[in-house]
C-alpha cells in the first residue's frame, strides 16, 4: 500500500509530439534519459511515422498504432468546439471542412478558424478556402514549370525557405509540390519524377539540412522538363 502511494507521488508522465521530427543526436540523447529516469518518468511518445525513430528507441516502447480520426469524429469535435465557442455551425459546413482537412484534426480545426474569421453566422453554402501555405506551394509548382533558369531556382528556393520557417515539414513540401508538378507535367514523365521525389525525400531524412534536398530535388526537375521540352521541339521540326 505504502509502494503505491509512494509511485503515485514521484512518478511523472511526460507526453512527446512529433518524436519522428527529432534530429539523430536528439533521438539518442532521449534513448539516454529514458534509460536514467526509467524508474521515475514514464515517457508517451508521438509520432506519424515510426520509420525515422532509431532502432534504440524503438526497441525501447511498446508500438501502439492510432488511426487518423474519422470524418465522424472530426465533425463532433468541430461542434464541440464551435459549442465552448459560443458558434453555430451546420453540419453541411462541419462535413465539408472535415472532409478538405484530408483527416487532420489540426488542419480541420485551424480551416474552421479561418472560416469564422470569413464569415458568421456561418452557413451551408459556405466555401472553405485553402490553407495559405498550400496556395503558396501551388504558385511554387506554377513557377517551376513556366520557367527552368539559375534565377528561376533561386526564387524558388526563397519559397522553400520560407515555408520551411513557417513550420511546414519537409516531407509536407515535398508531398505537396511532388502532387503539383505531376499534375502539370506530361504522363512520361511522372513516374521518373515521382522516383526522384522519392529519393530526394529519404536523402532529406538522414540529413539536417532539408532545403539542400528540396533544392537539389527542383534542380533536377528543371533539367528533366527542360531536355523534354527541347526534345518536343526538335520533334515538331522547331
Amino acid at each position: 500500500y505504502c509502494y503505491d502511494i509512494f509511485l503515485f507521488i514521484y512518478c511523472s508522465v511526460v507526453v512527446l509530439t512529433e518524436v519522428d521530427r527529432l534530429t539523430k543526436d536528439a533521438q539518442h540523447a532521449l534513448r539516454r534519459t529514458m534509460e536514467l529516469y526509467t524508474g521515475t518518468c514514464h515517457l508517451i511518445l508521438v509520432c506519424n511515422s515510426t520509420s525515422k525513430l532509431i532502432p534504440a528507441i524503438k526497441s525501447r516502447c511498446l508500438a501502439v498504432r492510432v488511426p487518423a480520426p474519422t470524418i465522424d469524429e472530426i465533425c463532433s469535435v468541430l461542434q464541440y468546439v464551435c459549442h465552448k465557442e459560443s458558434l453555430t455551425i451546420p453540419d453541411t459546413l462541419a462535413k465539408k471542412i472535415a472532409e478538405k482537412s484530408e483527416r487532420s484534426l489540426r488542419k480541420a480545426i485551424l480551416l474552421c478558424e479561418v472560416c469564422r474569421v470569413q464569415q458568421y453566422p456561418f452557413n451551408d453554402d459556405q466555401v472553405v478556402p485553402d490553407c495559405e501555405w498550400e496556395v503558396f506551394l501551388r504558385e511554387t509548382a506554377a513557377m517551376i514549370i513556366t520557367e527552368q533558369s539559375p534565377k528561376r531556382l533561386l526564387e524558388v528556393r526563397g519559397r522553400y525557405y520560407e515555408l520551411l520557417t513557417h513550420c511546414i515539414s519537409p516531407d509536407i513540401n515535398f508531398k505537396r509540390i511532388l502532387n503539383e508538378l505531376v499534375a502539370n507535367c506530361d504522363g512520361t514523365l511522372k513516374a521518373e519524377v515521382t522516383q526522384l521525389a522519392a529519393q530526394y525525400q529519404a536523402q532529406s531524412q538522414l540529413g539536417s539540412k532539408a532545403i539542400f534536398h528540396l533544392e537539389a530535388f527542383t534542380a533536377k526537375f528543371m533539367r528533366i522538363y527542360k531536355q523534354f521540352l527541347e526534345k518536343g521541339l526538335e520533334s515538331m521540326g522547331f
